[in-house]
């Protein structure tokens, strides 16, 4: 059923809710009485008082002290009641601060609000678009992709996908000026590579740390989807460890990406090699590509694990990757009951045919005297586990650097420093 009221103008406000709009403002509620105001009627019987009978009064002296005695005691209990009054406001105030909990939600928005804001204000001036043209199947390679500064002389972080096989980079600054780009390497273990542009005085992205992320803490997304500059998506870190297998454009290779961090921050086409940022305004992760299954998901490369090869550009070094030199399989609960091994979590070496070399000549691991059958448990004090294998623990390393290796060797646990080589080509 609907209703018209004859006073209402027909034009309607824009301003208003579209509720009002539509149905019009809120009857206002009809009046009630105040808690001041007595009851119109009661249905209390009403009470009989019964005169007392006269009593026999006291002497003079007996009511002078008692009146004496009240006036003194009346005037400690007012002193005392001043002071309380005085003390009260500031413990109260106290009081409230201390409390768990006492900012409201409305407090806890504006605290999460203001974070982001000052989070993009200080990455944002460093994010850059990298647009790719030739190189691909029949010079199909075009496209635009997203990096950002982390060193003030134009080195920039991006993905090894947004780069490669292109004839030409062009990067276009957040001002709007634009550089021809110069991939400087790609990462052969992982989804990154540098680029390198002939500029001065940049502003570089703050660089954070991914070694302590936990699951729920804020994540931001900057890049440039679809054409959109300087686009911002927020989120939380949803999950850490996480692996995927991710396909180029055409959908002719694909390959896997391990130890990433997974987020509900928006990462789509175009956010590729932006930066993931935390709520303190650093660059915590690279943004990288994702499987088209993982619906509402985006995935980052952790930071931690860019830095070896970001500062081997600084140093002027070819981009490598440590290498220990062992074949080795993923110990598991069904591994550890099928061949009676004393852990269920761990790195065996070995291959999964029994056959072969496990531990290549010459290697860090041989230097070190690891042997088949050797299982490896933790990487400096760190546990591998399903979500952090032996390579991925020591993947955030460089060549030359010395881990500490827990080893299980029959049933008995020995350290072993192993000082890390370089991958060699092709591995």
């Amino acid at each position: 059923m609907t209703t018209s009221d004859p006073n209402r103008s027909t034009d309607r406000d824009p301003t208003e809710a579209v509720e009002v709009q539509r149905y019009g403002p809120t009857p206002p509620p009809d009046a009630a009485p105040g808690w001041q105001q007595a009851p119109a009627w009661t249905s209390r019987p009403a009470r009989i008082i019964h005169a007392a009978p006269p009593r026999r009064g006291l002497g003079a002296a007996p009511l002078i002290a008692i009146a004496v005695a009240a006036g003194i005691l009346s005037g400690a209990f007012s002193a005392i009641a001043v002071s309380n009054l005085v003390r009260e406001p500031a413990s109260a105030i106290a009081e409230a601060s201390t409390v768990p909990g006492a900012d409201n939600a409305s407090n806890v928005r504006v605290i999460e609000s203001s974070a982001v804001i000052d989070a993009v204000a200080a990455v944002t001036p460093a994010v850059v678009t990298i647009q790719r043209s030739g190189g691909g199947l029949l010079g199909g390679g075009s496209g635009t992709g997203s990096g950002f500064i982390y060193a003030a002389d134009g080195w920039i972080l991006t993905n090894r996908h947004v780069v490669e096989d292109a004839d030409e980079l062009t990067v276009v600054l957040n001002d709007g000026r634009q550089f021809p780009g110069e991939i400087y390497g790609v990462d052969t273990l992982t989804d990154l590579a540098i680029v390198k542009i002939d500029a001065n005085d940049l502003p570089a992205a703050p660089i954070g740390s991914s070694a302590d992320l936990e699951p729920g803490q804020l994540a931001v997304a900057i890049g440039n989807p679809l054409g959109y500059e300087n686009t911002v998506t927020t989120g939380v870190v949803s999950g850490l460890g996480r692996q995927i297998q991710a396909s180029d454009a055409t959908q002719s290779s694909a390959e896997t990406l391990r130890n990433l961090i997974q987020t509900d921050a928006a990462i789509n086409p175009g956010n590729s090699g932006g930066p993931l940022v935390n709520s303190a305004g650093k660059v915590i992760g690279v943004n990288t590509a994702v499987n088209a299954d993982a619906q509402g998901l985006g995935f980052s490369i952790p930071i931690d694990v860019a830095k070896p090869i970001m500062q081997q550009a600084l140093d002027g070094d070819p981009l490598t990757r440590p290498w220990i030199g062992v074949y080795y399989v993923p110990v598991s609960p069904a591994l550890a009951a099928e061949e009676d091994l004393p852990v269920e979590y761990g790195a065996l070496i070995g291959t999964t045919t029994g056959s072969g070399q496990a531990i290549f000549p010459g290697s860090p691991a041989e230097d070190a005297g690891l042997q088949v059958g050797d299982i490896i448990v933790s990487v400096d004090g760190k546990q591998i586990t399903a979500d952090n294998e032996l390579s991925t623990l020591i993947l955030p390393h460089a060549p030359g650097d010395t881990i500490t290796l827990r080893v299980l060797r029959d049933n008995s646990t020995r350290e072993v420093d192993v000082t890390l080589g370089e991958l060699p080509a092709g591995s």
